[in-house]
């Protein structure tokens, strides 16, 4: 609340409004002490003089008595034979800060006549304008609140667009509510997300393209390149080629994987013989520690994207981790409803600064590294897309020593949904 836009100005117009009723209060007190005082006094004075001639010389307290029922006044008199009040009993009665002689009275023989305000009648009206005054207040500040948080409430809905741009989400724009400056702001925002949208799009397009239109030649060049004799040049032409293979094959599929809708083929997978067919084929002979809860039934998940998400996981740890005096682990946790798989390497690690970014195309947290090992920057993102096409999610963690990669992935049993699979598109 303390970061709130519509509070901090309720707080101000309200701090406002005290200032400007306390100058006008503080002047207009100021005007009728100074300027009616002088009009007011005789009035009150001649008026006390007609009070203390109706009670006559000496005072009668019947008449007092009468005065005092008829006017919100109370009358004190004290004298050398009386002693009385009109008020005997409640709190002391209101006389006025002007000169002591304005309400005090003496007759010929003594006696003092003393007049002075009802507390009863004085004070209880303004206590109910007080908290009448007080009422409309807070419902004027509640009602200022309200209409703060509508005029202010189209800030939300900016925000949350502002949020899946961010995302790379730009299929819903902002609405547009209202046709002032925030509305105005708002149809900027989505023109900007338009842009955006629109060059992302022509950049997916660009690679795309260009990688369809790489897939023949790279298939003639390694033809062609089987049919040179065998020689260390021949190796290192066929590696490189395969690399390129590779880069394309990885730029189709996370285009494929990219899109909001992209299909699987769900399957019943059991996780045990994948990481298994794994260790026996494309990681035959590296050291790995695995530990999958035996319990785990097979799961409705696109294999195929599954395995590509362990091979690439398990590559990245094997290549960043594999000389560490402890090998990659492999882990898996289920509760029922979500898998939680872990893959941990205790290799230098990554500073805590680039984690965020690892899952990004393209991105090489040590370029010289990278290049030496292998990889052009695709594994991890296309790991990510994988997750999320699943519905999960994946993220980084520093191991220290090493890196952590967590991914969460919606584990439901074969037998419990019996799911078919749905065809890939392209």
């Amino acid at each position: 609340m303390r970061h709130s836009l519509g509070l901090r100005l309720i707080v101000l117009f309200f701090a406002l409004a005290l200032a400007i009723s306390g100058t006008f209060m503080f002047g207009m007190q100021r005007a009728f002490s100074t300027g009616w005082r002088e009009v007011i006094q005789p009035l009150v004075a001649d008026y006390v003089d007609r009070l203390a001639h109706d009670l006559g010389d000496p005072p009668d307290i019947a008449r007092a008595q009468a005065l005092a029922e008829r006017l919100p006044v109370v009358i004190e008199i004290d004298g050398p034979n009386v002693h009385w009040r009109s008020a005997p009993e409640g709190p002391n009665p209101v006389f006025a800060h002007h000169p002591h002689e304005l309400l005090v009275r003496h007759t010929a023989d003594g006696t003092r006549i003393r007049f002075g305000l009802d507390p009863q009648a004085w004070m209880q009206r303004p206590r109910m304008i007080g908290w009448l005054t007080l009422g409309v207040l807070l419902m004027l500040t509640g009602l200022a609140w309200k209409l703060a948080q509508h005029l202010f409430g189209p800030l939300k809905e900016i925000g949350a667009g502002v949020e899946r741009f961010g995302r790379g989400d730009f299929s819903q724009p902002i609405r547009l509510r209202r046709r002032d400056e925030l509305g105005e702001l708002a149809e900027q925002v989505n023109t900007m997300a338009a842009d955006l949208s629109g060059m992302l799009d022509a950049k997916r397009a660009l690679l795309l393209a260009i990688s369809h239109e790489l897939r023949s030649p790279l298939t003639r060049a390694r033809l062609n390149a089987e049919l040179v004799p065998d020689s260390a040049e021949r190796d290192a032409l066929l590696r490189d080629l395969a690399e390129m293979r590779d880069l394309v094959t990885s730029l189709l599929e996370s285009e494929r994987l990219a899109q909001p809708h992209a299909a699987l083929q769900r399957e019943p997978t059991d996780l045990a013989a994948l990481v298994q067919g794994l260790q026996t084929g494309a990681f035959a002979g590296r050291a790995l520690r695995v530990e999958l809860p035996p319990e785990l039934p097979p799961g409705e998940v696109d294999k195929t994207r599954l395995t590509l998400l362990l091979r690439n996981l398990l590559d990245n740890a094997l290549r960043h981790g594999g000389e560490a005096n402890q090998p990659p682990e492999l882990a898996a946790r289920w509760d029922g409803d979500t898998l939680t798989l872990s893959v941990r390497d205790h290799g230098p690690g990554v500073a805590p600064e680039l984690l965020a970014h690892l899952s990004e195309p393209f991105y090489r947290a040590d370029a010289a590294r990278q290049r030496a090992t292998g990889g052009v920057g695709l594994g991890l993102y296309l790991c990510r897309l994988v997750a999320q096409a699943h519905g999960g999610s994946l993220r980084f963690e520093a191991a220290e020593p090493g890196l952590r990669v967590v991914v969460n992935l919606p584990w439901r049993a074969a037998d419990a949904g019996g799911g078919s699979a749905r065809p890939s598109p392209g």
